[in-house]
Formats: structure tokens, sequence, C-alpha cells
């Protein structure tokens, strides 16, 4: 090779070592060729994140547990909705002397007849429901005036019952909401009161059991992922946490005790053709906003106890002492007096 060749690949290999030096952050001139020599082969940098525990528990995806439908209604069950239906405000939910018992939706039981001349919540809760499905021509209010009378003599027509102008307990039962029946608990023939099905939402979630001495994480509206079979995730919240425990097994006592957790998904259309399957659900357990981090394999055990990091320097190593916090994701939570952000310190082997 010519001396001009040899210069050339010579200045090219100083360049490299050159670049080396300027990222690792080390001064060029004055260093020994043993402090560069003792430096370690891997290195990271300290960064400021957030950090984040996120923890993983099994649950159940349906579509809640089932609530029994008590009627009032007496004579004989005539008809009977088929098991997966979806009944909304204003459907039948079966027929006793083939007269239809509606569904409505509200809080409070139909307990007794509302006839002109009543007052209560249930005469406004029942009105609601009279207007949303369309009537007109009287006040939304705690009294059951005669406008009120006429019109429900219009909604009992459109229904072919006998126009009364009187709601019977007999004649409707309330809910929150649409309801999905889950089970038909009597039969063509039976009589027409007591409990005639079982119903859930129209919605599915998902219920997961939590140890009652680790739920600190499980507050109406904390964000929860999910992971259905197959793999998609899915994006749920916290919408109810039971106020009792339930023991697991009456032997494991206080250790196996339980709290019931409710997640809802808004996203409904991810779960497909789902209905009854377990999940995995994801939570954040602990989470550290803004803070500085490293690799959990860069730290040190120190000779005097504790933790440090080895921080490079233009002259070379030092070891500083830094205390640790959450640790999450191969990451751990540093602090301490000597470190700072962008800092490069090194991996030990």
């Amino acid at each position: 090779m010519s001396a001009a060749k040899w210069i050339a690949a010579g200045g090219g290999a100083l360049t490299v070592a050159a670049a080396t030096i300027a990222v690792l952050g080390f001064g060029g001139t004055g260093e020994s060729s043993q402090a560069i020599a003792d430096r370690p082969a891997a290195t990271t940098k300290i960064t400021k994140q957030t950090l984040r525990d996120e923890k993983t528990v099994g649950g159940q995806l349906a579509y809640g547990e089932p609530v029994p439908l008590i009627s009032q209604a007496g004579g004989t069950v005539t008809w009977l909705p088929a098991t997966g239906s979806t009944i909304k405000r204003g459907g039948t939910l079966f027929k006793a002397d083939n007269t239809p018992v509606t569904l409505l939706y509200g809080a409070m039981p139909a307990y007794r007849p509302l006839a002109a001349g009543a007052e209560g919540a249930d005469v406004k809760q029942f009105e609601q429901n009279l207007r949303a499905l369309g009537y007109r021509g009287f006040t939304v209010d705690d009294e059951y005036s005669g406008s009120t009378a006429a019109a429900v003599k219009k909604w009992q027509k459109a229904l072919h019952r006998e126009q009364t102008g009187v709601v019977a307990p007999a004649d409707i039962a309330y809910a929150t909401g649409p309801i999905r029946v889950e089970e038909t608990l009597t039969r063509l023939g039976s009589p027409g009161s007591g409990e005639i099905l079982s119903y859930t939402g129209t919605q599915k979630v998902v219920t997961v059991a939590v140890d009652a001495d680790d739920h600190a994480w499980a507050v109406p509206g904390a964000a929860v992922t999910m992971k259905l079979p197959g793999g998609t995730e899915v994006a749920g919240k916290v919408d109810k946490v039971a106020t009792e425990a339930t023991a697991q097994d009456e032997q494991q006592g206080a250790a196996g005790a339980t709290i019931s957790v409710t997640v809802t998904i808004a996203d409904q259309s991810k779960l497909g053709d789902l209905a009854k399957t377990p999940v995995d659900v994801r939570y954040v357990a602990e989470e550290r906003p803004d803070v500085l981090t490293v690799p959990v394999s860069a730290l040190l055990a120190l000779a005097e106890g504790g933790y440090g990091l080895e921080v490079l320097e233009s002259t070379g190593t030092r070891t500083v002492a830094v205390q640790v916090g959450l640790f999450a994701g191969g990451r751990v939570e540093i602090s301490g007096v000597a470190v700072a952000e962008g800092m490069i310190v090194g991996m030990p082997s």
C-alpha cells in the first residue's frame, strides 16, 4: 500500500474514533489509554419518563350477572320471549292471558295502581316513560292528572288493552334500560306471577374477582386493557366495585376473599361474536410521572449497601450512589444529587 493510501486509511480510523468519543461525551484531549480501557463496553443514558407498573389478572367476559324479572300479572303465561332476545322500552316482556306485560325504564318497581289523583315519584317515573314512547297532552310531574289518563287510554288502545286510563302493577315491569333475556324461568301454561325470566343488560362487560387486599387500583373510571382470545386488545373502564368481599373458600377465610369489579367496554364491535369467554385484564398498579430511570441491569450493588451507577466522565468513570423507587418494565426509578437526565452510565457485563 502507498504512503498516501495508508494515511487516508489511518485518517478514516481516527475520524471514527473521534466520533465515538464525542457520542459518549468524553473530552478529546489529555485522556490516557488506560482511562479509555477502563470504560465499560456497554452504556446507556439516564432518561426522564413516566414509569408504570402494569399487572394482569384474569376476568370473564359476559353480559353481567342475570337478574330475575318478577311479575304481578297473574293469569296464565301464553307467550314468552326467546333466550338471547333484546327488549327495549315499550316492548313486550311476556304475555299473560294473551295480554302483554310492557317493559318500562326506571329504578322504582311498580307497586300500586296509577289513576287520576295519584301523586308521587312513581307517577313521574311512569309519565317520563309515556312521554318517551311518544305520547303528549300531559305534564311530566308527580301528579297523575286527567290529561295523563287520557294519554294512557291512547297507549292502552295501541296495545289492544282495555282502555281504562288506569295503570296496574300487573301491566308493566321496570328495568334500568334495555334488557337481554338470559333464561326463561317458567313455561307456557304456568301462572303469570312470580319469577318469569332472568335478564342482563345488552352490553357485554368483564367481571374480575380481585384479591380484597390488592384492589386499591380498582376505582370507578380507572382505565384498563382487556386481551381477548386471539390477542386482540380492547380498552375498558372500571364501572362498579363491590362494597363487600366474598370468600372463595370458607377454609381460606379472609386470605381468600375477593372483591367483584365490573369493567365496561365502549367499543362493543371489537368483541365480535364473543359472548362468554375468559380474558386477561391489564391495569396500572402504580405510576411515577416524569422520573429519572435506567435499565435495572445498570444498577451496581454497593459494598456499603444500597445501589449505585457507574457514571462516565471525560476523565474516566466514577460510582455514585442512588436511591431506587419503582421497578417496572425492566427499568427502575432513580434519584440522587449526583444524577441527572442525559448522563451516560455503564452497563455491567
